[in-house]
């Protein structure tokens, strides 16, 4: 198969493993045989070729969700399913012909769907407004139609096509997946793709006559001669042939594992059973109300409207409105900690979240390389070595890479090295470490990087005498320096490298690299000058090196992780490191912050084990390392398996699998729009400080939707086992419809404050999920508790004296009243496990709605609209009876809550 085929073709259904071992192999070619397969060349491609390739692939982007004003969006938002709940309701009062009732359901759908749109329409407005502006042009070479010498020239990236040739320099953005033709002194930075923090050279052979050194079976993103779109250039020049654009990239194959639709997340699962445990007792109880008052009345039409009443009251019609409510304010609180909510429901989530999965780099760490120990060869502390690795830093050519950065950054803060000019007409003066005393120190030459050396070398004059030497300063891998050295600096004094002295270094090297460092050596030698001429330095001179020591960096871990995780902890929420990052660095990260890593877990183990093997090992490991896209979110997917609720923060491309995923995904705004894309959460400050404050807000909103929910279930299931009974042995309704539909909507209407309600500090220590068994025991338990004390009410009314239809009006006005009383009162009770009222008191909102509603309660019988609604004057007496029922109603139902 030739190299034509799968980068021509139409977007590919395969997997993203098949487009990883197609670039790989790609990378894996000699330069000229992948130009043939591309039908290109290194003069490009002519302005016809060009175009007729963007008439056949289409453009160079990738397709975003659309963010306008979608139908589907705002349809999307009616499919909540507490809604379902209510269409169900609307369904049956249209086919009562309940004209009110049905228009009373459809506003309370409307609402808070409305409500639900608005606020993720609002986030969204935001998350765009945070789209950062990047670079969207590259040095593309083209020929004319006649074949003319070829010019480079900017063009935006959405033109370029496979088989274009692009030149690449410091600051560019990778437009494409590229296959490097040539190179000079390459590095990348591939941290938001892979999640390596440190830059990683790429190169290509010059002669394209032998493949490339790259692994067969690397992944592409470690691939010597591959660069992928999604990654910019740090350092240094290239030529590279565009292999694969749009949606063919493997960045787009990311983009494709997300299109089967979002899993079900905790919140959808928990709220869909809660619905469903709803629904199954109206269909049971609203047609047993019927028959049983059918029966006993012998009037079906009253009994079937009966039935919808009492289907209406079991049924907390307005959970939607105070979930939707809940969420919304919870979402303009954490708008306000610099934290916007994508996706609503996300907040119960993040509430609900017992796992916390994390990218390393610039989460826990700061994302930039700092020098973290200077030694001699044998791991003592060594100034000399930092005074020349700075002098090293300070002088090679062109943009410093973040390494040379850091070390130049730390030599100046301790005051250490010589100030170093490389122009010889410069004036420089500084004082110098002893080892290197003079005047001043100024460039003779640089022998460059390369990545077959892994090092390079300044040649500097060593000032101090009337024909200075010249000094050879080399640092880079410490194997390829180790090659060019034949003696060792120790304490002063020059020693013979052997293999018993070579053996130490590399256990010191070893040692450094298992504390999660990554290492340069640093050697020198001095050369005499020849009367002062200058000479051109080569490879050669880098022979006969005296080694002066090792360089250890390290990504240093944030100061504010450590207070974060514990506060993570204190909340019950489990930290894991999921990384692209070494063993030894993510470990040590993690010693650094607090966690014990325990046994790291590489990305190849995890590829390797099944679904069932690894939720097991998900569960008991801290610290995954090396992993790429696919594994991250096969992690993310057996922690939910194991039960947890996931939430999973990173910003990079390669997180975006994970973020999507996850229960709640987690970014920054700095993010790659396909992270954001994927995320439900974006965090303005990348600190796990407003991560913790964000787990507290959804708590906060869970447990006050929560309260709406076990009140209004319980309470309405007492009143369901109330009528049946009272159907089944009274001569008469014990309340009518229009008197039961009013007291549920007295209800609802105060329970839209409990969004804005106290919540215990208790409530917010643990998390907390949707649990309809637990619901339902809560529900079986408390419901019949309220149906005791309906009877003792209804034995007093009974024995109440009445005649004729006052008898009927008296008891039903008299149940009505301590029906909404009870209800309102438990409201406070079950709100809060502490004692109502004096350890726990309710936020303003709800003690001013709760207590309005039971004054219309008191004050209907008393009213104009009292005989439209059947109801008469209470007995003064009755009064005095219902504060008893209504304290040991109180007392009781504080003892069983819980």
């Amino acid at each position: 198969m030739t190299l034509l085929s799968p980068f021509r073709a139409a977007i590919p259904t395969a997997a993203l493993t098949d487009r990883t071992a197609e670039l790989t192999a790609c990378g894996g070619q000699p330069v000229l045989q992948v130009l043939r397969g591309l039908d290109s060349g290194l003069r490009g491609l002519t302005e016809a070729e060009a175009a007729a390739r963007l008439e056949r692939d289409g453009e160079n982007e990738i397709a975003r969700r659309p963010d306008g004003f979608p139908a589907h969006a705002f349809a999307a938002a009616f499919r909540a399913p507490f809604l379902l709940v209510l269409t169900v309701l609307d369904v049956v009062l249209a086919l009562s012909g309940d004209v009110g009732g049905v228009l009373a359901i459809t506003a309370m759908i409307v609402i808070a769907a409305g409500m639900r749109y608005w606020q993720e329409r609002r986030s969204r407005r935001t998350v765009d407004a945070l789209r950062a502006l990047v670079l969207t042009t590259a040095t593309v070479v083209r020929r004319a139609d006649d074949d003319s010498a070829p010019m480079a020239r900017e063009l935006p990236f959405d033109q370029l096509v496979v088989g274009d040739v692009v030149r690449l320099a410091a600051g560019d953005l990778i437009p494409a997946d590229l296959r490097l033709l040539r190179s000079k002194d390459l590095f990348l930075d591939q941290s938001l793709l892979s999640g390596e923090a440190m830059p990683v050279g790429k190169h290509a052979e010059l002669s394209g006559l032998g493949t490339d050194s790259g692994l067969p079976d690397a992944h592409p993103s470690e691939h010597s001669a591959l660069c992928l779109a999604g990654t910019h250039v740090l350092s240094g020049t290239a030529t590279a042939v565009v292999i694969a654009t749009g949606g063919r990239t493997y960045l787009a194959g990311l983009g494709r594992e997300l299109d089967g639709g979002r899993p079900a997340t905790a919140f959808d699962r928990g709220v869909s059973s809660v619905s469903w445990m709803l629904l199954r007792f109206m269909l049971v109880l609203a047609p047993l109300v019927f028959v049983v008052s059918g029966i006993a009345s012998g009037s079906w039409h009253r009994a079937f409207l009966f039935a919808v009443a009492v289907a209406v009251g079991i049924t907390p019609e307005m959970l939607p409105v105070v979930v939707t409510t809940t969420l919304a304010r919870g979402a303009l609180a954490l708008a306000r900690r610099r934290v916007i909510v994508k996706r609503l429901p996300a907040i119960q989530d993040l509430g609900a979240m017992d796992v916390l999965c994390v990218d390393k780099t610039g989460t826990l760490t700061e994302g930039r390389p700092t020098l973290d120990r200077y030694t001699d060869a044998w791991g003592r502390r060594d100034e000399t070595v930092l005074d020349y690795a700075a002098l090293n830093s300070r002088l090679q050519a062109g943009w410093r890479n973040p390494l040379d950065e850091a070390v130049v950054a730390h030599a100046e803060a301790l005051g250490l090295g010589p100030a170093a000019d490389p122009d010889p007409d410069a004036d420089a003066d500084a004082d110098l470490n002893p080892d290197l005393a003079g005047p001043q120190w100024q460039k003779v030459d640089e022998i460059p990087f390369d990545f077959s050396r892994r090092r390079m070398s300044v040649v500097v004059t060593a000032p101090g005498g009337f024909e200075p030497d010249h000094v050879i300063i080399t640092k880079g891998s410490v194997e390829e320096v180790l090659e060019c050295c034949t003696s060792v600096l120790d304490e002063g004094r020059v020693v013979p490298l052997d293999a018993e002295i070579r053996a130490r270094i590399d256990q010191v090297a070893t040692a450094d690299r298992d504390a999660g460092l990554r290492l340069l050596a640093v050697a020198s030698r001095t050369v005499p000058a020849f009367g002062g001429a200058a000479r051109p330095y080569g490879v050669a001179d880098e022979s006969g090196l005296t080694l002066l020591g090792l360089l250890g960096f390290t990504d240093p871990a944030k100061d504010s992780a450590v207070a974060a995780l514990a506060e993570l902890a204190a909340r019950g929420v489990v930290v894991k490191v999921v990384t692209g990052d070494e063993a030894p660095a993510a470990a040590r990260v993690c010693r650094e912050v607090g966690l014990d890593p325990g046994r790291v877990v590489d990305g190849r183990t995890v590829s390797a084990l099944d679904d069932a093997g690894l939720t097991g090992l998900a569960a008991r490991t801290t610290v995954f390392a090396k992993t790429d896209p696919v594994a991250k979110a096969r992690i993310v997917q057996a922690l939910r398996r194991g039960g947890h609720t996931v939430g999973y923060l990173g910003d990079g491309v390669n997180d975006a699998p994970a973020l999507h995923a996850a229960d709640v995904g987690l970014t920054a705004p700095d993010a790659t729009d396909l992270a954001r894309e994927s995320a439900d959460v974006i965090l303005l400050d990348k600190d796990l400080r407003v991560l913790a404050a964000g787990v507290e807000e959804g708590r906060r909103t869970f447990a006050n939707s929560l309260k709406y929910i076990r009140a209004a279930t319980s309470s309405n299931f007492g009143n369901v086992v109330s009528v049946t009974i009272a159907a089944a042995f009274l001569p008469f309704l014990p309340m009518a419809p229009i008197q039961l539909l009013v007291q549920n909507l007295l209800y609802d209407l105060s329970q839209l404050s409990l969004p804005w309600d106290a919540v215990d500090e208790e409530e917010l220590a643990e998390p907390r999920r949707w649990d309809s068994r637990g619901l339902r025991r809560f529900v079986l338990r408390l419901g019949p508790l309220s149906s005791l004390f309906d009877l003792a009410t209804w034995a007093v009314l009974w024995w109440v004296p009445a005649a004729g239809d006052s008898r009927v009006s008296l008891f039903q006005t008299g149940w009505f009243v301590e029906g909404l009383s009870s209800q309102l009162l438990a409201v406070h009770i079950i709100r809060t496990r502490r004692i109502p009222f004096l350890s726990s008191r309710a936020g303003r909102p709800v003690l001013l709605a709760t207590g309005a509603a039971m004054a219309v309660g008191l004050s209907l019988p008393l009213s104009m609209l009292a005989a439209n609604m059947g109801m008469t004057s209470l007995p003064a007496l009755y009064f005095g009876f219902l504060a008893l029922i209504l304290l040991g109603y109180c007392a009781l139902l504080q003892i069983v809550k819980d």
